[in-house]
């Protein structure tokens, strides 16, 4: 009888809860029974609390079974699982999923169906046909391409890559980058490391690509160091992919020339910020630096450089193979394309989501997430991560596109989404924002370095109902000079969670409605 294929991920969300465990315990379970088994460590579905997802390749498909403990295992082979049985942990059919099944996945189309480090999998699965496309066109035919998607940056900033990447070619200079940041640092956001850890590849091939638009021979992976595994997945993956020809002097046998490193990240959230990011790549203290010049100008090494994050370099294979109308005609406006949300906080179904902008955050937040995990209400959903404003029920209709958040003061940022029930404290969530601003600031800059520090005490004397109808004028002031003083989004951004959570919460800051109406009233 051929052996049976069982994939459990190797994703650092099912290893924290106990994938590795589950695989021994399977591979002796079977060895003792004589049973003959393949076990495939693949990426994470982004089910996370289905998380060990256990997978069984039947000829029906793929069944799946979760959240799986090595306790489990015993009784699931009992039931004969290899056959794809019934059982109490038993999903059925993994596509048919509700929360898979109701998915646009195009950036994630290979997430748990492939091994992450397997360059025959990678190809099976339409991997590396963007490169190949890419190597016969030209520069300037690539970088429309993706100016005709409308990828514009998935790190927040939302800026549109085609023009980044144009500026860069235009540049004229012998030696050019490619910076990829994926130092995600982020609250409730972890698709860049599903990226990473999942299909690496894929990032490759983006960076790759973009090397040849902009005419850049030398790329860098800036990794934040909290992730260890996909540090160690990306640093096999580029070497795998240089053995095989597709990174190193003679790319694909084109005769272009584009390598690829690893940059371990220095632990400072400041360094998401492009600039601190070049500094820190350059060996320095992770400072902001003031622009003009620009990083596509005068980037890493003061040569022209590409930076975009993990999943907008994840996005170009897909559009070079597809071609730009495919990708355009997802989404709304001009948020074209998929985003990879993801659900966090207290949400009962943890997980990515990667759908078409259009959609609207109370579809997140019950069609996908299920409810609060508490089952408690809903109170206040935090979008964009920790600078990111606070989204009252009234406008969890508004659909999730960079433009309409915009209006209302709010960001879609990275796509991550942090859930409180009704039993948090807005006020000291807007305290926090400053605490952490404080925190992570790199100094440079005084209304992000001095002006957090004291948002910290003024809302601390809102709460003690000192001078309260002066103090909030006093923080509204404040926070209007953060937003248009700052060097870069860490201080200009802090206010947006600080001002959100006072607008639609008065009552957790002891206000009044009159108290409210003092000073400035948006973000």
């Amino acid at each position: 009888m051929s052996a049976v294929k069982v994939f459990i991920p190797r994703d650092s969300a099912a290893l924290a809860a106990g994938a590795d465990e589950v695989a021994a315990s399977l591979v002796h379970e079977a060895a003792q029974r004589g049973l003959s088994i393949t076990l495939v460590r693949n990426s994470s579905r982004g089910m996370f609390w289905l998380e060990p997802l256990v997978e069984v390749q039947t000829p029906q498909g793929r069944v799946a079974y979760g959240p799986v403990q090595a306790s489990d295992v015993a009784s699931l082979l009992d039931a004969g699982f290899l056959q794809g049985a019934a059982h109490a942990l038993c999903l059925g059919l993994t596509e048919e999923i509700p929360y898979l099944a109701k998915q646009e996945r195009l950036t994630f189309a290979r997430m748990g169906i492939t091994d992450p480090l397997s360059l025959s999998d990678y190809q099976a699965h339409q991997g590396w046909a963007g490169l190949t496309r890419a190597l016969s066109m030209q520069g300037a035919a690539i970088v429309q391409e993706v100016t005709d998607s409308g990828l514009r940056g998935r790190g927040g900033a939302a800026f549109p890559a085609g023009i980044k990447w144009r500026t860069v070619l235009n540049a004229a200079s012998p030696q050019k980058y490619v910076v990829c940041n994926a130092d995600e640092g982020d609250s409730g956001t972890f698709s860049d490391r599903m990226t990473m850890e999942g299909d690496p590849f894929m990032l490759i091939e983006g960076m790759a690509i973009a090397g040849l638009a902009v005419g850049a021979t030398q790329g860098y992976i800036y990794i934040r160091s909290e992730y260890p595994h996909a540090i160690a997945v990306m640093r096999e993956a580029i070497e795998l992919a240089t053995q095989a020809g597709y990174l190193g002097d003679n790319v694909c046998g084109s005769g272009q020339r584009f390598h690829l490193q690893v940059r371990k990240a220095a632990g400072a959230y400041v360094c998401g910020e492009e600039t601190a990011m070049l500094e820190s790549i350059e060996g320095k203290r992770g400072v902001v630096r003031a622009k003009p010049p620009l990083p596509a100008l005068e980037g890493l090494f003061g040569q022209p450089t590409v930076i975009n994050n993990v999943i907008t370099l994840a996005s170009v294979p897909l559009i070079l193979a597809k071609g730009a109308s495919f990708y355009r005609d997802y989404g709304v406006g001009r948020s074209q394309g998929t985003l990879p949300f993801q659900l966090a906080g207290n949400i009962r179904h943890g997980g990515l989501v990667e759908k078409a902008f259009g959609l609207t955050l109370r579809e997140l937040l019950f069609d996908f997430g299920g409810g609060s995990r508490s089952g408690r209400p809903i109170k206040a959903v935090q979008v964009g991560g920790p600078l990111g404003a606070y989204v009252p029920e009234s406008q969890w209709d508004i659909p999730l596109d960079y433009e309409a958040y915009a209006a209302v003061g709010a960001v879609v940022g990275h796509g991550g989404i942090v859930v409180h029930d009704d039993s948090a404290d807005m006020a000291k969530l807007a305290r926090y924002a400053m605490e952490f601003c404080a925190l992570e600031s790199c100094g440079k800059c005084t209304p992000c370095r001095i002006g957090s520090t004291r948002g910290m005490e003024v809302i601390d004397r809102i709460t003690h109902n000192t001078n309260k109808a002066q103090q909030v004028h006093l923080l509204r002031d404040l926070c209007n000079t953060m937003l248009n003083g700052s060097l870069c989004a860490m201080g200009g951004m802090t206010p947006y969670p600080v001002l959100s959570a006072l607008n639609h919460y008065p009552q957790d800051f002891g206000l009044t409605e009159s108290d409210k109406a003092q000073g400035v009233s948006h973000a």
